[in-house]
């Protein structure tokens, strides 16, 4: 139960608070909580069975990583019409078919970000609008290719680890 909330950094993507809460075990306590709208991650497959990866420049990794296409939520939009918008601006294609495979929180003992996960098949090509703070560079990997990479400790970023686990056992179903 949260008893008394201080924000101490009001910023354009986290707001930071501090948190005095009873936990279930009667125990109270101050927790430093970085607030974040959320998101949504794309796996993105096309029709020879390749997946989406971006090359990108990401500062607070201190320098390029590879991952998939993903974005902030805006505005409290929903996670699907993020999923939507951000693998046009990044990818340059739209998907006919999508499919939810799950969410996932980022850090849960210190930040609310949930991340919603999609699947899009059945693509066809649009314009590319990334964000002038973006750098990046679009690849498309043969699936087994992505699977590889992350299993084999290659890819660091979380999402495009869970999304690449999470879009293999999907496809593996037969959905």
């Amino acid at each position: 139960m949260v008893e008394t909330v201080r924000n101490v950094y009001p910023g354009k993507i986290l707001w930071v608070n501090l948190e005095q809460v009873t936990l279930p075990n009667g125990q109270v306590t101050e927790l430093e909580i970085a607030h974040h709208p959320g998101g949504a991650c794309i796996v993105a497959v096309d029709a020879q069975d390749r997946v989406c990866l971006l090359r990108q420049f990401r500062h607070a990794t201190g320098g390029w990583i590879t991952e998939l296409p993903a974005g902030k939520l805006e505005q409290r939009e929903p996670p699907i019409e993020c999923a939507q918008r951000e693998l046009g601006e990044e990818a340059g294609v739209a998907a006919r078919r999508w499919d939810f495979l799950g969410r996932l929180y980022t850090s849960p003992g210190v930040l609310t970000e949930v991340i919603h996960v999609f699947l899009a098949r059945d693509l066809e090509s649009c314009t590319a609008r990334p964000d002038e703070h973006e750098v990046l560079d679009v690849r498309w990997v043969a699936m087994p290719e992505a699977f590889e990479l992350a299993a084999g400790a290659r890819l660091q970023d979380a999402k495009t680890l869970v999304g690449l686990a999470w879009a293999q056992a999907f496809l593996a179903s037969g959905r």
